[in-house]
């Protein structure tokens, strides 16, 4: 995150969720201090304290009070999100991470599979497993205008607009997130990291990575309908599409034939669409 940008409560708590879910923030560590999170985030306090209320709420937190800084809450075991794509892509960028210099382009229709392998991977780096000299990330997701496919409910039409608010606010979270791994790669760990984002004018129907230009990777988005509760308004039914089930294919520049021409042509197409369809702007919201 850098300091130009202001950053909600809502971040920032999810930002040090991740941390928490990550391993990073154990049982009863201590967070830095709220002056030393406004610092790190770029906002005054009171955003600070509405964000460690909420982790507070959800049961992460002990001891939010205006004096010392709060614990780690003692966490039940769960199963995190996304987490069987997570672990497929974790493997994969872990052998990418043995390189000096690590190279991740992406598109997807949410960073939650990257988020939560980008977390993994910065654990690995923690605990000294990995050490790659430079990490940079390349992601495209649609933008806060994109026109979206999914989710829209299937008969509530006039739900559509806060439906899909709900997955704009994620995509910015998960954004959010990833930077902050990047940030502390950088800060604390001398790695030469960064992250550009760029929007999408409407919804992908696969996602794509390209590790270190020569491993290609592709899955597809299953779209289906799914019934889910919103506030107010009990269950509703909606078409969504979801990725984390999705297999992803695997294609290597140094198997030659088929294999090779994919992740070329997976290459062209994500270039394609840095250089032409998405705006010459770092994504914002």
């Amino acid at each position: 995150m850098n300091g130009s940008t202001r950053h909600s409560p809502q971040e920032i708590a999810d930002a040090l969720r991740a941390r928490i879910r990550a391993g990073e923030l154990k049982k009863g560590d201590r967070l830095p201090t709220q002056a030393e999170l406004a610092g790190e985030f770029g906002v005054e306090r009171g955003a600070v304290r509405q964000a460690l209320r909420a982790l507070q709420q959800d049961g992460l937190l002990t001891h939010v009070t205006k004096g010392s800084p709060p614990r780690v809450a003692d966490l039940p075991a769960q199963r995190q999100p996304g987490q069987d794509a997570r672990v497929v892509l974790t493997s994969y960028l872990e052998e990418a991470f043995q390189e000096s210099a690590v190279r991740i382009d992406a598109v997807c229709f949410t960073a939650e599979t990257l988020m939560w392998a980008l977390i993994d991977m910065h654990r690995m780096v923690a605990a000294g497993k990995v050490r790659p000299a430079s990490v940079e990330v390349r992601c495209l997701l649609p933008g806060p205008d994109a026109l979206l496919l999914y989710p829209t409910p299937v008969s509530r039409t006039d739900l559509t607009d806060r439906v899909q608010q709900a997955l704009r606010d994620q995509i910015r979270s998960q954004k959010a997130v990833i930077e902050v791994q990047i940030r502390s790669l950088r800060r604390d760990h001398g790695i030469d990291a960064v992250a550009d984002f760029r929007p999408l004018p409407c919804s992908p129907t696969v996602k794509q990575y390209v590790l270190n230009g020569r491993l290609g990777l592709e899955g597809r988005y299953t779209s289906a309908r799914y019934t889910r509760d919103l506030p107010g308004e009990g269950p509703v039914e909606i078409f969504d599409a979801h990725g984390t089930e999705s297999p992803l294919f695997e294609f290597r520049l140094e198997e030659g034939g088929r294999g090779a021409q994919c992740v070329q042509d997976m290459r062209r197409h994500l270039d394609s669409l840095w250089d032409l369809m998405a705006p010459r702007q770092t994504l914002a919201w």
